[in-house]
C-alpha cells in the first residue's frame, strides 16, 4: 500500500482533529460499519472527499452520524438561516447542500461530493 496525501483517510483526520499532517495507509471501504439500530437513521449517503477519502453520513431530522473507517461521530441538527442542512456539536459541523457535504472543524474545512454507493 502507498501513503501520501491521496491515501490520507478521513478516519485519521477525525481522530486527529482533522490534522493535515496525519498520513496513514488507505483504509478499506466504510460499508462494514453502521450506526446502532436504535438511532433509526432514515437516510444513508456516501461521499468522496478529495485527499481525505470516503465518508458515510447516516441521518434523520434530528441527528446525523458521520462514519469513516472505524470512527463514528454523532451530531445534532442545528437551526440556521444559512443555506443547507446543518448538523453539529461543539467541535464538528456538517453542512449538506445538494450533492455537496462540507465538513468543518475550524479553522479547517473540506468539501466532499455524494456518490451513488452508500
Amino acid at each position: 500500500m502507498t501513503t501520501g496525501p491521496a491515501a490520507r483517510s478521513a478516519a485519521s483526520l477525525l481522530a486527529a482533529g482533522l490534522s493535515a499532517t496525519v498520513v496513514v495507509p488507505l483504509m478499506p471501504p466504510v460499508l462494514a460499519m453502521s450506526s446502532p439500530w436504535w438511532e433509526h437513521y432514515e437516510i444513508r449517503e456516501s461521499f468522496l472527499c478529495r485527499d481525505q477519502g470516503r465518508l458515510v453520513v447516516e441521518r434523520n431530522e434530528a441527528q446525523a452520524s458521520l462514519i469513516s473507517g472505524g470512527s463514528r461521530a454523532t451530531l445534532f441538527r442545528e437551526t440556521s438561516p444559512l443555506p443547507g442542512v446543518r448538523y453539529g456539536d461543539d467541535n464538528l459541523r456538517l453542512i449538506l447542500r445538494g450533492d455537496e457535504l462540507t465538513v468543518e472543524r475550524l479553522p479547517q474545512r473540506f468539501s466532499c461530493f455524494r456518490t451513488d454507493q452508500a
